[in-house]
């Protein structure tokens, strides 16, 4: 059994609360203790990953957030920003699922966000247990 943590980025609660469902979901199910903790976006999503894998309490993690298209160009940072950070993790060896949408509007997100849709939080998760499974495989 591993600990993981989902990092959630609370800025679209009824959106939010349908992607840590179907992490937590996804990593219960395969018998895997969870936490969840907020921060304020989706930039703060990496560093909140690096200061917690600090502590040395958790195996794996899951990001979560939704970033929607707006009319500013603060969009395509805020997106382009986040997945870069996540992915510099998961090339430091972390196992780390993305579940951090980026769309274009709300319908879209729900979709995406919806366990019984598509489950992007859920294939986060799976993602992450992916990672920890290979990590194991090569330790």
């Amino acid at each position: 059994m591993a600990k993981f943590l989902i990092v959630e980025a609370r800025f679209y609660d009824h959106l939010n609360d349908m992607l840590v469902a179907g992490a937590r979901a996804a990593l219960e199910a395969e018998g895997h203790k969870v936490d969840v903790i907020t921060v304020p976006g989706a930039l703060e999503i990496p560093g909140a990953i690096v200061l917690a894998d600090q502590s040395g309490h958790y195996d794996g993690y899951v990001a979560i957030g939704v970033v929607i298209r707006g009319e500013t160009y603060h969009f395509e940072i805020v997106a382009g920003e986040s997945a870069r950070g996540v992915m510099a993790l998961t090339m430091d060896g972390l196992a780390v699922g993305n579940g951090i949408l980026t769309v274009e509007d709300e319908a879209q997100a729900l979709v995406r966000a919806d366990p019984a849709q598509k489950n992007k939080g859920g294939e986060a998760a799976k993602a992450a247990l992916a990672l920890l499974a290979l990590r194991s495989k090569f330790a």
